[in-house]
């Protein structure tokens, strides 16, 4: 300890340089905030870049196995769960697979016999642009529905296939029990209304450039030009370069973002096993040849459940979503007895809000 000294001994001893206790203790805060930051960072971190595998776990251990069958020419690929209700056709977006509904399988299968399928030119179903016109794809799942159903099953189809949903439901009632319509864009994807949206601005537009452009790694190309990048700002260029050398290291592996929620790094998940051929059909309108949709809309007579979610346009008047408001209300006014349920989600409402979704699906299953 020190002791200070009285003046007239000569000394300059002086306690002066002992710390108060709060002063001691401020390092330690730091050091120990510091550690945290850096555990929480790591462990989000983690979940990003792990989160498809996780997933992929527990789809397994549900009981999903994957599939193949051969219908007029054509291969589809499917997962199926087991036989524990009515069965279930789910149909998914634009750039991605079956496994796009993996946060809501295990659940699914626990009431339902689910089937959910490759669309074609995505994940391993074939890749014949013959097929992916909207009319075309409705009659490929007409015919999985009696090849490999063999039995009037609910249909929930999201985005894209959400359309096709709408259409196999119109057409084929007697392979239809009911439909849940998850975002589908109704109305906004067809030119020219098509070219102030963000699939339109930022991947049917992508996959036409690319197409002309003679390169051959879609992935990459993708990386450069998706319109997702729009939404970060100053930190596009960064994370484009973080997915390009993802790309150049792992070529066999889908691109990870450690920095970005698993709901955007769902976004780059199954590109390598997209066709881009599909999106074009977008950029020149051919996707929506003999589909109009008032029409297959007002021809629906089974039970109906209509999910939207969240939109805006940006200042340059591009629609963020799948759907505006006006859209939903239009699909919801040529709809007959339908529930419209607005959500508070992304566009991949089963994905971000499993809870949801899952509740729209049994609550229709019990109207059935």
């Amino acid at each position: 300890m020190w002791i200070a000294a009285s003046p007239s001994c000569g000394l300059t001893c002086s306690n002066s340089s002992r710390k108060a206790p709060a002063d001691r203790m401020r390092p330690r805060v730091v050091t120990g905030a510091a550690a945290l930051i850096a555990m929480a960072a790591t462990t989000y971190a983690l979940n990003n870049l792990t989160y498809a595998a996780r997933q992929a776990r527990r789809v397994a251990a549900a009981g999903f196995v994957e599939r193949r069958i051969a219908l007029n020419g054509s291969t589809l690929n499917y997962a199926v769960g087991p036989d524990n209700g009515p069965p279930l056709l789910l149909i998914h977006g634009q750039i991605t697979d079956w496994r796009s509904w993996s946060r809501v399988l295990p659940a699914l299968s626990r009431t339902h016999h689910v089937f959910a399928v490759d669309c074609p030119g995505h994940g391993g179903s074939d890749h014949n642009p013959y097929t992916y016109q909207a009319v075309a794809q409705a009659d490929a799942m007409r015919r999985f529905l009696a090849g490999a159903v063999g039995a009037p099953s609910l249909v929930a189809g999201h985005s894209s296939g959400g359309l096709v949903a709408a259409i196999l439901a119109a057409d084929s009632p007697e392979w239809v029990r009911g439909v849940v319509l998850e975002d589908p864009p109704f109305f906004s994807s067809v030119l020219p209304a098509a070219e102030k949206t963000f699939n339109y601005v930022g991947l049917a537009t992508v996959a036409h450039n690319f197409l002309a452009s003679g390169r051959i790694d879609f992935t990459n190309y993708f990386l450069q030009h998706a319109g997702i990048w729009q939404l970060f700002g100053k930190l596009a260029g960064p994370l484009q370069r973080s997915g390009m050398r993802n790309r150049l290291r792992h070529p066999d592996k889908p691109v990870r973002f450690p920095v970005l929620p698993p709901s955007v790094n769902e976004l780059f998940r199954a590109v390598d096993c997209y066709d881009p051929r599909f999106g074009a059909m977008f950029y020149d309108n051919s996707f929506h040849d003999g589909f109009d949709h008032a029409r297959t809309l007002q021809r629906i007579t089974v039970p109906v459940a209509l999910m939207h979610a969240n939109w805006h346009h940006d200042k340059d008047g591009v629609l963020l979503a799948a759907m505006s408001g006006a859209d939903a209300a239009r699909a919801r006014s040529l709809l007959r007895g339908a529930t419209f349920h607005r959500v508070d989600s992304g566009h991949n409402i089963h994905f971000e809000k499993p809870r949801e979704f899952l509740a729209v699906v049994a609550a229709l299953t019990q109207r059935l």
